[in-house]
C-alpha cells in the first residue's frame, strides 16, 4: 500500500485523470439507478408494497389484470382455502377537483384487509402527492359520468400505479361507477395453493404484467450494466498502458527479488484507492441530489442499492486491473530491463 501510494503521488496527473473518469462514471451510474428505482416506485408502488404474497387472476385474462374477473364462486373457493385473502380491483380513470381541474388516478377498491385503507361509502382516500397539489381533506371530487360526488377522507403515502396516484374507494362505489360486480385480483400471503382456471404470480412476476413496467426498467438497467462494464474496461486499459510503460521497473524489481504477487498487490491497492475515493464523492453527491431533488422527480436511491453498486464497482475494477496485469507475471527480468524504460 505504501509503495502504491508513493507512485500515485509521483504521477498525480495520470491518476487524477483516471480518478475523475471513474468518479463521473460512478456518479452517472448512481443517478440512473436512482431514476430507475424512482420510476419503479412511481409506476407500481401500490403493488410493490404488497410483498411476500401471491397474486391470482383469471387464466383467460392472458396476464392482463383489466381482463380478469373473479366470479363469486371463485372468490368463495379461494376464501375457503385462505380466509385472509384480499380481493381488489384497479381501474384507471380521472376526477374533477374543486378547482375544476381534471386529474388522472388509479381507482382501487379492496375487501377488508391490512394492506389497503378501509374506505366508507361516499369517501375517497388519495395518494399524498395530490395533497401537495392543493387537495385537502373535505374536498368533494366528481366525474362527468358519475351521479354522485366523493369526499376526500384522507391521504396515504407512496401509493401509485402506472405513474398515477392511487384513489381508494369503497367496493360498492367501485361497482356503481364502473358497472361491475366482481373483483379482478386476489392476494394471498403465506402458502400459495393452486386454483383451477386461475393463474398465480409472485410480486416480481405481477409487476412485469403492468404495461410499460418491464420495458422501462430494462432500458434503465441496461444503461447501468453498460456503465459498469465500461468502468471495468477503463481500469483494464489504464493499467495495461501503465504496466507497458513500467516493464523496465518491474524487471528491476523482480531482479531484486520482489515477488510477482507483491507487484499485483501494489496495482490492486492503486485500484482500490482510486475506486474508494471516486465512490465516496459519488455517493455524497447522489445522496445530496436525492435530498435536494424536486418532490415531483421520481428519484429513489436506497443505501442498500448504493452499497451493492459500490461493491460491484470494486469487483469489476479488481477484475479489470487483474486482467491487465497478466503481463507482469510473464515478464522476465533481463528482457524487461532491455525493453522497458530505465
Amino acid at each position: 500500500m505504501k509503495m502504491a501510494w508513493k507512485e500515485m503521488k509521483k504521477n498525480k496527473l495520470r491518476y487524477t485523470i483516471l480518478s475523475s473518469i471513474v468518479f463521473l462514471i460512478s456518479l452517472l451510474t448512481f443517478i440512473i439507478s436512482g431514476l430507475a428505482n424512482g420510476l419503479s416506485q412511481d409506476n407500481a408502488s401500490l403493488i410493490k408494497n404488497l410483498s411476500g404474497g401471491t397474486f391470482y387472476m383469471e387464466e383467460e385474462a392472458d396476464e392482463t389484470y383489466s381482463f380478469s374477473s373473479l366470479s363469486e364462486e371463485q372468490q368463495q373457493e379461494i376464501t375457503e382455502e385462505q380466509p385472509e385473502t384480499t380481493f381488489f380491483s384497479i381501474q384507471m380513470g380521472n376526477f374533477i377537483d374543486t378547482a375544476d381541474k381534471q386529474r388522472s388516478v388509479a381507482y382501487v377498491a379492496a375487501t377488508d384487509s391490512t394492506y389497503f385503507p378501509e374506505v366508507n361509502a361516499g369517501d375517497v382516500i388519495l395518494d399524498a402527492s395530490l395533497e401537495e397539489e392543493g387537495i385537502v381533506v373535505g374536498d368533494e371530487i366528481t366525474n362527468e359520468q358519475w351521479e354522485q360526488t366523493l369526499t376526500v377522507a384522507g391521504f396515504v403515502e407512496h401509493e401509485k400505479y402506472s405513474h398515477s396516484p392511487a384513489a381508494f374507494i369503497n367496493p360498492d362505489d367501485f361497482q356503481t361507477f364502473f358497472h361491475t360486480d366482481s373483483m379482478q385480483l386476489a392476494f394471498i400471503t403465506g402458502d400459495a395453493p393452486a386454483f383451477e382456471n386461475l393463474q398465480a404470480f409472485s410480486n416480481s412476476e405481477f409487476l412485469n404484467t403492468i404495461p410499460s413496467y418491464s420495458a422501462e426498467q430494462m432500458s434503465l438497467n441496461m444503461i447501468v450494466i453498460f456503465l459498469l462494464v465500461i468502468s471495468g474496461m477503463l481500469f483494464a486499459i489504464f493499467f495495461y498502458m501503465i504496466n507497458v510503460q513500467k516493464l523496465g521497473i518491474y524487471g528491476i524489481l523482480k531482479a531484486l527479488g520482489v515477488k510477482t504477487g507483491k507487484l499485483f498487490q501494489m496495482m490492486w491497492a492503486q485500484m482500490l484507492i482510486i475506486s474508494v475515493i471516486s465512490l465516496i464523492l459519488s455517493i455524497v453527491i447522489s445522496q445530496t441530489f436525492q435530498v435536494l431533488a424536486p418532490s415531483g422527480m421520481p428519484f429513489h436511491l436506497t443505501w442498500q442499492a448504493t452499497g451493492l453498486l459500490s461493491l460491484v464497482f470494486i469487483i469489476i475494477g479488481f477484475i479489470g486491473a487483474t486482467l491487465s496485469g497478466i503481463q507482469i507475471k510473464r515478464v522476465e527480468p533481463m528482457q524487461a530491463i532491455q525493453q522497458g524504460e530505465m
